[in-house]
């Protein structure tokens, strides 16, 4: 296994002449919840969109757990093990909330169904959607959605549709999960349910944890370290409580 989960050399993207990202290297051991932060515009949602294949990089690489994955499509770094969520939720509204977890299933193998035994209904069909089914009611008992699932995605309150769509993402079995503000809109109490939420992920899935957030209470009491963007190059990185009182980057996010 590789030193690090994630591993990213001189990542950057320009387009035409705007540089949105350049020479950003991240380094992410396994099981860190790691947070990637920075003022508007800094750069930080055009990371994660590199790293899941919506933007092809103009400069270096990515590794996943010693894997280059830079290049490759979006579905098939999905496949590698890496998922993510969006800061403006993405989900089926009309479908069912535990079918909403099962489209996240369909990447795994030990639910694949040939076209034919769909087609035709056969035993094999109806083996793999109870299997599905299942699981997909697993990963809603542990976000206490179980209760929800028969329900429209789009009648859920905020806090628990956020829930609903890590749960997806964690359907695709990832090794690195990646959080685009998943503290966005929400309340206090949500926010602190969160927090225990991401840690319970970390700790039962043995899942590495890397979010963009700018709430920077729940950054310095959730993540272990942090990389700080600012005009789409590195200003800061290491142990969150130490960059988080790095001059430039209060100077970064106050202005002055």
């Amino acid at each position: 296994m590789a030193e690090y989960i994630l591993e990213t050399k001189n990542l950057g993207i320009s387009f035409g002449g705007l540089k949105a990202a350049q020479n950003v290297n991240i380094r992410i051991k396994k099981n860190q919840i790691y947070g990637l932060i920075g003022p508007n515009g800094a750069g930080k949602t055009t990371i994660f969109n590199l790293l899941t294949g919506v933007y092809k990089p103009t400069t270096g690489t990515f590794y996943l757990d010693g894997e280059e994955l830079c290049g490759l499509s979006q579905d098939k770094i999905n496949h590698k093990g890496i998922a993510r969520t969006f800061q403006n939720i993405r989900l089926f509204n009309n479908m069912t909330v535990v079918r909403n977890v099962m489209v996240g299933l369909h990447n795994q193998p030990e639910f694949a169904c040939s076209v034919p035994a769909s087609l035709f209904r056969l035993p094999r069909h109806f083996k793999a959607e109870k299997a599905m089914r299942d699981r997909a009611k697993e990963l809603l008992a542990i976000f206490g959605l179980d209760e929800e699932r028969n329900n429209l995605a789009c009648n859920l309150p905020y806090g628990k549709q956020r829930k609903l769509e890590i749960a997806r993402a964690l359907a695709t079995n990832p090794k690195l999960l990646l959080l685009d503000e998943p503290a966005a809109g929400m309340n206090p109490h949500e926010t602190e349910d969160l927090v225990n939420t991401i840690r319970f992920i970390r700790d039962h899935f043995d899942m590495t944890i890397l979010l963009i957030e700018h709430d920077m209470k729940f950054v310095s009491g959730l993540c272990d370290n942090v990389t700080v963007l600012n005009f789409g190059t590195v200003l800061a990185e290491g142990d969150t409580k130490t960059a988080l009182n790095d001059p430039e980057v209060i100077k970064a996010y106050i202005g002055g």
